[in-house]
């Protein structure tokens, strides 16, 4: 997660500078961020009720990471090949937090 969310900011550097790269760059960056923030909380829970949650918003911010990457994608933002490898490593991540929630739960 933390090299997903560091390879996200090296991304962002790559986009645009005016409004509407500024606009998708802060929204990536906040998602990535977020999840991998959220899911290094999870780890420091009690229960696995809490553990649920925490995952549960990580895999949320992923998800919105994905629809994120895909929009740069359509409009040609930032280097293709790096969002390439981010689509990748994010559909991999996604699969193993869901698969980590289900077994918890």
């Amino acid at each position: 997660m933390v090299n997903f969310a560091a390879t996200v900011v090296l991304c962002c550097k790559d986009l645009p500078s005016y409004l509407t790269g500024q606009y998708y760059g802060n929204q990536l960056l906040r998602s990535a961020d977020s999840s991998a923030l959220n899911f290094g909380e999870a780890q420091g829970t009690n229960t696995d009720k809490n553990y649920i949650n925490k995952a549960s918003i990580s895999l949320k911010e992923l998800k919105e990471s994905r629809v994120n990457l895909k929009i740069l994608s359509k409009v040609d933002y930032g280097k293709a090949s790096r969002r390439v490898e981010l689509l990748d490593e994010l559909e991999q991540i996604i699969r193993i937090i869901a698969t980590i929630i289900k077994t918890k739960k």
